[in-house]
């Protein structure tokens, strides 16, 4: 098993104990989106929880008249669980490696999605703009350098009434979680890593970032400071179990004639 000093990926870059530097993840998802597709669908229950936590956001119908935000759509897996649930929604799609877009614009989508490469910190200036009816973020909050900044952006790009979902690991409130974290982390997936893509600093990244992150608790209370209310969290089922949650939270405020 390999220790927690920093490991050098290049002459100006380490990963500590907290993973790689914020600036550098577009950075090592744009070197790992070749393999990501493969890697994650060895993951049992990887996309059938993205459609869960999707589910979750309990949005009306089949999605027609919506507009959501994939925050952090990746390859597309979160963007595909959203149109799962809501087929006729116009989805607007966001990431900032240029690689997982790249993989995400290749597959075949209709009409009403549409990816933009953008951080999550700069999304106005992309030409990202609200309101939206629905936000799912999916393993993304836990890579930013403030992350309660991302959720009052997110609480201002909702319409009043509108729903974010976070589909996210958080261990720290459980010793069971933090054990199956690391048995999975260290016993599969950073081996699975190397020996896929000859190098492990992404998946080190993984384990660590999530070390580090919020404990549950700690994320609603995060959504309640943003401004959110009906915050509550649900976890998942199979090893995922109390590892991998959607925690949700509401836009208040009544929905006018202009919010229609």
């Amino acid at each position: 098993m390999a220790d927690d000093h920093p490991t050098t990926l290049d002459r100006t870059t380490t990963v500590g104990r907290a993973g790689l530097p914020r600036h550098a993840v577009p950075t090592h998802f744009d070197d790992g989106a070749a393999d990501y597709d493969r890697l994650v669908g060895l993951n049992p229950g990887y996309h059938v929880h993205l459609r869960r936590s999707a589910a979750r956001m309990r949005l009306p119908g089949d999605g027609a008249g919506l507009r959501l935000l994939d925050a952090g759509c990746g390859t597309g897996a979160s963007t595909a669980a959203l149109l799962s649930v809501a087929p006729r929604a116009e989805i607007v799609a966001v990431d900032a490696s240029a690689g997982m877009l790249e993989r995400a614009r290749a597959k075949p989508w209709p009409a009403s999605v549409r990816f933009v490469h953008s951080t999550a910190e700069t999304l106005e200036q992309a030409g990202v703009d609200g309101p939206f009816d629905g936000i799912l973020a999916a393993y993304l909050l836990r890579n930013l350098d403030d992350p309660d900044a991302c959720l009052r952006r997110f609480h201002d790009l909702l319409r009043p009434g509108g729903t974010l979902a976070l589909h996210e690991y958080s261990v720290a409130d459980s010793p069971r979680a933090r054990a199956v974290w690391h048995a999975v982390c260290w016993g599969i997936i950073v081996p699975l890593g190397r020996v896929t893509t000859g190098e492990t600093a992404l998946y080190r990244h993984l384990w660590r970032s999530v070390n580090a992150f919020d404990g549950i608790g700690r994320l609603r209370d995060r959504l309640r400071t943003a401004g959110f209310d009906a915050v509550h969290s649900e976890t998942m089922t199979g090893w995922q179990d109390g590892v991998v949650h959607t925690v949700l939270g509401t836009r208040p405020g009544p929905v006018t004639g202009d919010d229609l």
